[in-house]
């Protein structure tokens, strides 16, 4: 399946682009979809486990199950007061 990726912050700086087509097997999670992120983008291996993700618009552990048409946002964590 294949699932579009929106990326935020320094994950869009590091791809160079503001979204990611990544292809992935039906069983896919953030898991699968997180490491799937650092083939097509080695530029993000760095940023990659610290990468938070939301699906749906909630927050989405690795474990989280994906499905065709899930809106998908990728974000590096944020710090500060």
């Amino acid at each position: 399946m294949k699932i579009v990726v929106q990326l935020f912050a320094a994950a869009r700086e590091l791809a160079g682009t503001s979204t990611l087509e990544i292809d992935l097997a039906a069983d896919a999670n953030v898991s699968r979809l997180r490491k799937a992120l650092i083939v097509a983008c080695p530029a993000l291996t760095a940023l990659a486990p610290h990468l938070l993700f939301a699906v749906n618009a909630s927050y989405a552990t690795d474990a989280t199950s994906l499905t065709v048409g899930d809106e998908i946002a990728c974000f590096p964590p944020t710090s500060g007061g």
